[in-house]
């Protein structure tokens, strides 16, 4: 004969609610530490030139190039940073919607064409645009 014991005996439930509490604190944590473990290194880069890029000179744009040296030329003429200022600032009285075109040498520094950028947004212009020149075509094998 069996005896049964005076207090009742409850049925073993599986709670879900702490498992998905769980595995939502395991993903944040494997996040986390995903994020820390990604190391954040520099590369030189050498950006390409366009290859099918055509002249889109227009008679109403100021056309800005930057040497290596960091001089910066209006239309084939040196200019200096306040006198190109000055210049920037005459034509956008003039007119309101002045393009501008930005283009810099082969070893030009970065930091120069973003100062010409900087004098550019300075003077209030929001019409600019980087130009690229064509790469030159390689030469035919005899």
């Amino acid at each position: 004969m069996k005896i049964r014991s005076p207090v009742r005996r409850k049925k073993a439930r599986l709670e879900i609610i702490p498992l998905i509490d769980i595995m939502f604190f395991l993903l944040a944590s494997f996040m986390m530490v995903s994020l820390q473990m990604q190391k954040v290194r520099t590369l030189k880069a050498s950006l390409p030139t366009a290859t099918l890029a055509t002249s889109s000179a227009k008679p109403d744009t100021v056309n800005l190039r930057v040497d290596r040296l960091g001089l910066i030329y209006q239309d084939k003429q040196q200019i200096s940073r306040a006198d190109l200022l000055t210049l920037l600032t005459n034509r956008f009285a003039q007119n309101t919607n002045l393009p501008v075109s930005i283009s810099g040498d082969r070893d030009s520094r970065y930091a120069d064409t973003i100062s010409v950028l900087d004098l550019v947004k300075q003077a209030g212009i929001q019409r600019v645009a980087v130009a690229v020149t064509g790469a030159t075509p390689p030469r035919p094998l005899p």
